[in-house]
């Protein structure tokens, strides 16, 4: 099995949730992950390209291979910080 996502990192719950209601009201994902995703794949707007399971951490897999598609999750917590994620495709 395969997936295709992104994301943004924050380092805190409320700066997550204030990204995922601007994305709720039509900002666009990749433009605030260029902007405030601590990750490396920020300068890509979040893009983490082909995932397989195990390729992430726990909760994140969970989300990318259980959750619905299309949809931004989060704010997810790891040991990173605090996730938002969008996934377009499994198979």
């Amino acid at each position: 099995m395969k997936a295709q996502a992104r994301h943004i990192l924050v380092k805190t719950a409320e700066e997550a949730e204030q990204l995922k209601q601007r994305i709720a009201k039509g900002e666009a994902f990749d433009v605030l992950a260029k902007k405030y995703s601590t990750c490396p794949s920020g300068k890509r707007g979040g893009d983490l390209g082909e995932i397989r399971p195990g390729q992430m951490v726990g909760a994140i897999d969970q989300v990318i291979f259980k959750k619905p598609l299309r949809t931004v999750h989060g704010p997810i917590k790891s040991k990173f910080g605090y996730h938002l994620v969008q996934v377009f495709y499994r198979d």
